[in-house]
């Protein structure tokens, strides 16, 4: 299915438009916009990974259409996307920069690359099932209510052909997941948990078809409807404890600059990525992200490599620099000579990365199917005997024979083991959700219970990401003054967290003229007729290093002055790596920042095994290292650099403040800013990990009890029934205790 089958549209004023529905995201990919020329309306989809609520929805909206060009903008709150629909001509660069100025972080998308939402079908179908399952169960109930009271003869018949009308339409219906899925098993050659059950529900519906036919004393749609609700609402909990995440390579890969600016003998073009070939040059202005990897051949600038290597600080590029697809080019204009473009960046080969990571994740396999696979053929086996021998031992009374073999099936069948995990995953992640935490995939639990080492990310993850300066006031006023009024004229990360804390102490910008920034090196002006400067150490004629993250003013009139910076520790952080550490978790830290950045924060936390400068490839293969050495791994990541080893760990955790292709690639999601609940998750997963066991014990207790009973024929099916459906209730209270 296209992307334009799968977003509903209307006609308006003869042009196809949107859907108004907020939750709908359309736009043709870059190819579309090439064939449809320059005629064609601009529609643009941006990433906003830190909005989270109603006021985020109006703002970004708001800030949008007040854009020259924009007619209109919808954010969908869910995929942290944004929809705009602008006149022809006008690019993503001025709408990401409006965001960056209302305070929320916006990166392009190429809708092309994206799937749209599609609905949760099978939670609403389950639903729908699972509530005419209901409907039914109560009605055949109070039908057999009125045999077991003595009803007989013709009106027994009566209410049994009535609960034949209601209970057959009901079975065949709302045991449609489970024929489908047992009818796939047969035809694999295996015997998976829905093959029994759906035996079950067609021999308990077969036999009362029987008896009712016969005029028989019993019938048991009753059981044929209550076995078939008891399973769904197992199959129910189940699902809604699986967030169907998106894949997070199709979100990196959507995250490539879909068009680029060459540079021909014409002039410059707007081209589509796949135009571009290796030699070509292309420009990138300040603001803009690298559509390519390329070699730096005209201009200087910094670019941020935070998304892709996790350095806190943006770096100088020139002549000669190399680049990479993703990265942000900050201050002035570079001209590139392309080295790989589309499939070939190093964007797109992490989204290989993390493709190939999820699908090695997906071959993990829960305690319940490891528990079905033994426990599928006893259920055969023993229903199977039963026939046989009673068969045998009645001289061939088929009758007799298929009831108790019906009852030994209904009596074996896994309701228990279904809700066994899905009724303690959803009290915990219930629990979980409480704290903070929110539970995406239906075996992190599971999986979350074996970690013996956590690997922590840096930047982002164990600090907020953004610096905070550190001595404003080792500064005279007036310096600081100076400073205040160079560092507003920059966007720089540095200076902007100069401003922002200059003004919150209440301090003016002192009267610098002739302002302009240098790009890749910092902010020049005049001052009393001389020249000042904030940025580069010797830039600014610094004759010694202050040994942390610091921006230079020079005045002229002394030394440079440094101003320093810190990366502000993340809430919880150390409570979480202490309580970690107390659980006897090995812990990591492992960073694309500079080594000095990272050895200062492991020190603060405690941490003794760390690593810096790594690249998006080498942590995905240290966590791969550590898994083939047996160990399993918690990642706990934020950025795209994170993304193939958040894939690639035994179970993951993002922030909530994390990139949309790291959150998808987690199992787990930090909703807010404090990072203790993660020992909590630990903790309760271990405690999940004993109930589901718990619930696979009272399972084997009950069939230890009940099937020989049937066996000797003293449960009819419809008793058969009422066991299983009390087992499965034993069940969910046990699961419950987690609360």
């Amino acid at each position: 299915m296209t992307l334009a089958e799968r977003i509903p549209v209307q006609e308006e004023e003869g042009r196809l438009m949107a859907s108004a529905c907020p939750a709908c995201v359309a736009a043709p990919s870059a190819e579309q916009l090439a064939r449809a020329g320059a005629a064609a309306d601009a529609r643009l989809v941006l990433s906003i990974p830190t909005a989270h609520c109603a006021a985020c929805i109006s703002t970004v909206e708001q800030a949008l259409e007040r854009q020259p060009g924009v007619r209109s903008a919808r954010v969908n709150l869910t995929l942290k996307r944004v929809s705009v629909d602008a006149e022809p001509g006008v690019e993503a660069a001025p709408l990401v920069a409006a965001l960056n100025a209302t305070g929320y972080e916006a990166y392009e998308l190429d809708a092309g690359l994206l799937s749209a939402t599609e609905t949760d079908r099978q939670g609403r179908d389950l639903l729908m099932r699972l509530g005419v399952a209901f409907f039914s169960m109560m009605n055949v109930m109070l039908l057999s209510v009125a045999v077991w009271s003595g009803a007989g003869d013709a009106t027994r018949d009566l209410f049994h052909w009535i609960s034949g009308a209601i209970a057959l339409p009901t079975v065949v219906f709302a045991g449609q997941p489970f024929f489908k899925s047992a009818w796939a098993s047969l035809r694999a050659g295996r015997l998976g948990m829905d093959v029994p059950i759906s035996l079950a529900l067609i021999l308990a519906s077969s036999i009362s078809v029987f008896e009712t036919l016969h005029s028989g004393h019993h019938a048991y749609f009753d059981a044929a409807v209550m076995l078939a609700f008891f399973l769904l609402l197992g199959r129910y909990l189940d699902h809604r404890t699986r967030a169907v995440a998106r894949s997070a390579a199709e979100e990196l890969a959507a995250l490539e600059v879909p068009r680029a600016l060459r540079i021909t003998a014409a002039g410059e073009e707007t081209v589509s990525i796949t135009d571009l070939a290796v030699g070509d040059l292309v420009r990138v202005r300040p603001g803009g992200r690298m559509p390519v990897d390329g070699v730096v051949v005209e201009g200087t600038s910094e670019v941020d490599r935070a998304l892709l290597t996790g350095e806190s600080l943006p770096v100088w590029a020139g002549p000669d620099t190399r680049v990479s697809a993703g990265e942000v080019n900050l201050t002035g204009p570079l001209t590139l000579r392309v080295t790989a473009a589309g499939r070939d960046s190093s964007l797109h080969r992490m989204a290989d990365l993390v493709a190939v990571a999820e699908s090695a994740k997906t071959r993990y396999t829960s305690l319940a199917e490891r528990a079905s696979r033994a426990y599928s053929p006893l259920v055969h086996l023993l229903s199977f005997s039963a026939f046989g021998y009673w068969m045998w031992a009645t001289g061939g009374d088929l009758r007799y024979a298929v009831n108790i073999s019906a009852a030994v099936l209904i009596i074996t069948c896994p309701c228990a083991l279904g809700l066994a995990v899905p009724a303690v995953v959803t009290a915990a992640s219930g629990k979980l959700f409480r704290k903070g935490l929110l539970i995406k995939h239906g075996t992190a639990l599971e999986r979350l219970a074996e970690v013996d080492t956590v690997v922590f990310d840096k930047t982002g993850t164990l600090t907020l990401g953004t610096p905070e300066l550190t001595n404003l006031g080792d500064h005279p006023r007036q310096a600081a003054e100076v400073a205040l009024a160079l560092a507003e004229a920059s966007s720089h990360p540095l200076a902007l967290a100069l401003a922002q804390a200059a003004r919150a102490a209440g301090l003016h910008p002192a009267p610098v003229s002739d302002l302009q920034e240098v790009p890749g090196y910092g902010v020049e002006g005049r001052w009393r007729g001389q020249v000042v400067r904030l940025g580069r150490a010797g830039w600014c004629g610094a004759d010694r290093d202050p040994g942390v993250t610091a921006t230079w003013l020079c005045t002229g009139e002394v030394a440079a002055r440094p101003f320093t910076f810190t990366d502000r520790l993340r809430p919880g952080a150390a409570e979480a790596v202490g309580a970690l550490r107390a659980q006897g978790k090995a812990i990591r830290l492992v960073s694309g920042d500079t080594p000095g950045a990272v050895a200062a924060l492991a020190e603060k936390l405690g941490i003794t095994d760390w690593r810096a400068g790594v690249l998006p490839a080498e942590k995905a293969a240290l966590v791969a290292d550590l898994t083939a050495q047996g160990h399993r791994v918690l990642m706990v990541g934020d950025g795209l650099n994170d993304t193939a080893a958040l894939a690639a760990a035994h179970v993951s955790i993002s922030p909530a403040s994390a990139l949309d292709a790291a959150r998808t690639a987690s199992d787990i999601v930090l909703l807010g800013q404090d990072m203790a609940p993660i020992a909590d998750a630990l903790r309760i997963a271990r405690q999940s990990s004993r109930r589901i066991k718990e619930n696979f014990a009272i399972s084997a207790l009950y069939n230890v009890v009940a099937v020989p009973l049937a066996l000797v024929g003293a449960a009819t099916p419809l008793a058969a029934a009422l066991a299983m459906s009390l087992s499965s209730i034993s069940v969910t209270l046990n699961a419950l205790r987690l609360k």
